[in-house]
């Protein structure tokens, strides 16, 4: 056991867990957070749910951003508790990518702004300069009444929906947490709302601190897009280059750059087991897919396992290394999440919620195809030229 500078007793952390915390927190300059309780979150049917809940019981503030608000039920079942909570009294922000939720019916915007939600736009295309056309509002968060944030890799919209049990219920992951890394969510919101609104705080808010409840170790980090070398991918980096054992890598759009492949590839040599687990026939990026898939044949040479989910798209942003270590959020293994947008991405140090992670990935490993080598060289011409053809744009994927 050992005391923290307040003097409260924790558990005493693995060498593992320490030198990776000590890491983090030295070459991003975020302290991680101890006290926190992080709950694992697996499809529609368990996310929304909990989410809807927490919204329904709040009493002073509900911040949320999302890069999908499409339509169908859940769209309204959402728009519906925002503004029963409004018309309470509850101070209710709404922030909404200006692409990415376009689709979103009217109605509900309409009703929920009569409601007293006060919604507002991420660079709304026809607004903006080409220069940031690029640069999107990617994060999904969830802050209510200051003590309880989810953020993962779910939109608002039907495709949510479900466990996951056919191609209209897609595969994906989000985490609620409670404890002081609450915070660090509620400032990527801040960061992003403070673009949009005049208003930064207001009467509602309250500035609480937080009572240790849990044992989870969290730094949370955000990525924004900007020139040169980002915390995202430094996180990336820090955790692949971590790894003694075993690292898993689970996202729904895998195009990283020449170096990230060969960090890789460095560490599968190195003899830790690297498993990355991605979409199958069902994606809704297919031009993403054959960008990666050009790294295919390096990578299984090196000894990296690849997977391919079968069931519906796998849409999970989940990185996890060596048992003590994860890595849940927003955040995809591409160009555009480690260099273009805004992101947010919790570095969980718990074995506890690691060994969860695992579990699913486990799980979901039994319903993959995995990429044979000797079968991937032997892929067809059109195929090679079709991976060939996009790498003009890989950048921007």
């Amino acid at each position: 056991m050992s005391r923290t500078g307040t003097g409260r007793t924790v558990p005493a952390p693995t060498d593992a867990v320490w030198r990776l915390r000590r890491r983090l927190e030295r070459l991003i300059g975020i302290a991680a957070t101890e006290g926190n309780a992080v709950t694992v979150l697996r499809n529609g049917d368990e996310i929304f749910p909990a989410m809807l809940s927490r919204i329904r019981a709040a009493r002073q503030t509900v911040d949320m951003m999302t890069f999908v608000y499409w339509k169908g039920d859940i769209a309204r079942e959402f728009a519906h508790a925002l503004a029963e909570r409004a018309r309470a009294g509850v101070r209710v922000r709404l922030l909404l990518d200006g692409f990415g939720s376009r689709l979103i019916d009217d109605g509900l915007l309409r009703a929920m702004g009569r409601a007293g939600v006060q919604v507002a736009w991420f660079r709304r295309p026809l607004l903006l300069s080409p220069l940031k056309q690029n640069h999107r509002c990617h994060r999904k968060a969830l802050i209510v009444d200051e003590r309880f944030a989810f953020t993962g890799g779910v939109g608002i919209a039907e495709e949510w929906c479900g466990d996951a049990r056919g191609p209209h219920e897609w595969r994906d992951t989000h985490v609620e947490v409670r404890g002081p890394a609450v915070d660090g969510v509620a400032a990527a919101f801040a960061q992003n709302w403070a673009e949009c609104h005049d208003e930064l705080f207001d009467e509602h808010d309250r500035f609480t601190g937080h009572d240790p409840v849990g044992e989870a170790v969290v730094q949370v980090v955000r990525g924004s897009a900007a020139l040169g070398w980002q915390d995202m991918q430094t996180v990336m980096r820090v955790v692949i280059e971590s790894a003694e054992q075993r690292l898993r890598l689970a996202t729904a759009y895998f195009c990283p750059d020449e170096f990230f492949v060969g960090l890789l590839c460095a560490a599968a040599r190195r003899g830790v087991r690297v498993e990355i687990l991605l979409p199958g026939p069902c994606t809704d990026k297919r031009v993403c897919r054959l960008a990666g898939q050009q790294y295919y044949e390096r990578l299984l040479a090196c000894g990296v396992r690849i997977f391919q989910y079968q069931p519906t798209m796998m849409h999970a942003k989940v990185v996890t290394v060596d048992g003590v270590a994860a890595l849940v959020g927003s955040t995809n293994f591409n160009r555009r999440s480690l260099n273009h947008d805004e992101e947010v991405l919790l570095a969980v140090l718990d074995p506890g919620t690691t060994a969860t992670f695992d579990a699913h990935f486990d799980e979901d490993i039994e319903v993959c195809e995995p990429i044979r080598p000797e079968r991937w060289k032997r892929r067809s011409p059109a195929r090679r030229v079709a991976e060939a053809a996009v790498t003009p744009i890989r950048r921007y994927l």
